[in-house]
């Protein structure tokens, strides 16, 4: 079974919906999500926020986070992950912010370089919202790295949806 078909039957069953923030990858997670019939039972929608204003308007990413921390960094995926979540009002948000070549990189932040961002929303009231973050950097052309981020970003939100009780 693909990944996407993986998380879509587990959203699906937990009666949960997912939101993509997407950048670098440009609606590639929207757009594997949806290739599966039955979609609408489990993604909301998608997001692409490829500049720092679509960020900043779309998503509520501060001002002083882009300018402090550039948009290819973990803040910033935290924001979008969080922002997408909150302006969707789903239970998953996911975002991606990344550097997916040919060129763009630098000794820091290789082509290639990625942040992918989940974040969670819990009942009011519980304390038990999240969000967590995780760096990658990937290998190959630019449509290679765009797969191989979008394809992360679905394991790492199965991942963290399996921890999550029903």
């Amino acid at each position: 079974m693909n990944i996407e078909r993986a998380v879509g039957e587990m959203l699906a069953d937990r009666g949960e919906y997912v939101a993509t923030a997407e950048s670098c990858t440009g609606g590639l997670i929207g757009s594997l999500l949806t290739d599966i019939p039955g979609a609408s039972d489990y993604f909301d929608r998608s997001i692409v926020t490829y500049s720092y204003d679509a960020k900043l308007e779309d998503l509520g990413v501060p001002r002083e986070i882009l300018d402090a921390e550039g948009a290819v960094s973990e803040p910033v995926a935290e924001q979008m992950a969080r922002g997408v979540r909150d302006h969707a009002g789903v239970t998953w948000g996911v975002a991606t912010t990344g550097i997916a070549g040919p060129e763009g990189g630098s000794e820091g932040k290789p082509v290639g370089t990625v942040y992918i961002g989940v974040a969670r929303a819990a009942d009011w009231g519980t304390g038990d919202s999240w969000w967590s973050v995780e760096r990658y950097v990937f290998d190959g052309s630019r449509t290679e790295i765009k797969r191989q981020i979008a394809v992360q970003a679905l394991e790492d939100l199965k991942t963290a949806a399996a921890s999550e009780p029903r």
